[in-house]
């Protein structure tokens, strides 16, 4: 399965979380990973390559830091301008269909911070369901995501235990995701 992880951190330099997670990869020829940032500097998505990158892959995994309940900025840019009407959902919008979605998030949280009667109220889960509904709603296939909770705290040996996680969760097959 051909897989392309698009990382969406302002300033990954400085993430000790989220390079933890993409040092386990390199050793996996099938996962191609981008870097929003360092493509678009300046904030300008070449919607275009975006789509044709899109189709040239099975699965997609968003990866990105958990930002005020939401993304960073440039992936949200990247929804708006890649998954347009006529092209990923709406009549004629089947580009995505059957493609199926991961998204790899770190949250600063701890995981009962994020459950309900938690510090944030809610689950990640819950709290990821409007980028579920755009995969969804765009004919794509949202797979069960993978979190690193505790992200700010955590000792280097568990961060490469967490990229061990990573590389296994996001090459799962998806009957076993769903189980």
């Amino acid at each position: 399965m051909k897989t392309m992880v698009i990382v969406s951190h302002p300033d990954l330099s400085k993430s000790r979380a989220n390079h933890a997670l993409l040092e386990a990869l390199p050793k996996h020829t099938d996962i191609h990973v981008r870097d929003l940032y360092k493509e678009y500097p300046d904030w300008q998505i070449d919607a275009d390559r975006e789509k044709q990158l899109l189709l040239a892959y099975d699965r997609i995994v968003l990866q990105f830091p958990f930002y005020w309940y939401s993304s960073p900025p440039l992936l949200k840019k990247w929804f708006d301008d890649v998954l347009t009407f006529g092209w990923a959902y709406g009549p004629g919008g089947e580009h995505l269909k059957g493609k199926e979605f991961i998204v790899a998030t770190t949250a600063g949280g701890t995981d009962k911070a994020y459950q309900a009667g938690g510090d944030n109220w809610f689950t990640i889960s819950e709290l990821l369901k409007p980028v579920q509904r755009t995969i969804t709603r765009c004919n794509g296939i949202f797979l069960p995501p993978f979190v690193l909770y505790d992200a700010n705290r955590a000792e280097p040996d568990q961060l490469k235990q967490e990229g061990i996680r990573y590389a296994e969760h996001i090459q799962t097959p998806s009957p076993v995701l769903i189980h």
